[in-house]
């Protein structure tokens, strides 16, 4: 499975191919010969090559995991970063936890409050 990348994505990996070995002035000396063959991830929004997924791509961690995700991985639901539930019912990132929740509580105090009823 290839996956396809988002434009913000695409920019990212487009500076990560001048770091591959096999990049040479827009060029991609694995697939030239003797012939010049443009490098088809400079150019493409899903991972095409090979070498680039194994050898590249996993020196940008976020990218990678993005991506690539792990089994059990989430994406968060305020967001949509990838993130490790700490149980099969969360639906957000740490750091988005804290703010949803401020945000919901004040709602229920203002409902709570409207309605004229005292704890």
């Amino acid at each position: 499975m290839i996956p396809h990348m988002t434009y913000q994505q695409y920019r990212t990996a487009r500076k990560l191919v001048h770091q591959c070995c096999n990049y040479d002035d827009g060029n991609c000396l694995a697939l030239s010969g003797w012939d010049t063959c443009v490098c088809v991830q400079s150019i493409s929004y899903s991972l095409l090559c090979r070498w680039f997924r194994a050898a590249v791509l996993p020196v940008d961690g976020e990218l990678y995991s993005a991506l690539f995700p792990r089994n059990g991985m989430k994406l968060c639901a305020e967001c949509k970063r990838l993130f490790c539930p700490g149980s099969n019912r969360a639906k957000y990132c740490p750091t988005c936890a804290a703010k949803v929740h401020r945000r919901q509580k004040t709602a229920s105090e203002r409902r709570r409050r409207a309605s004229g009823v005292d704890k």
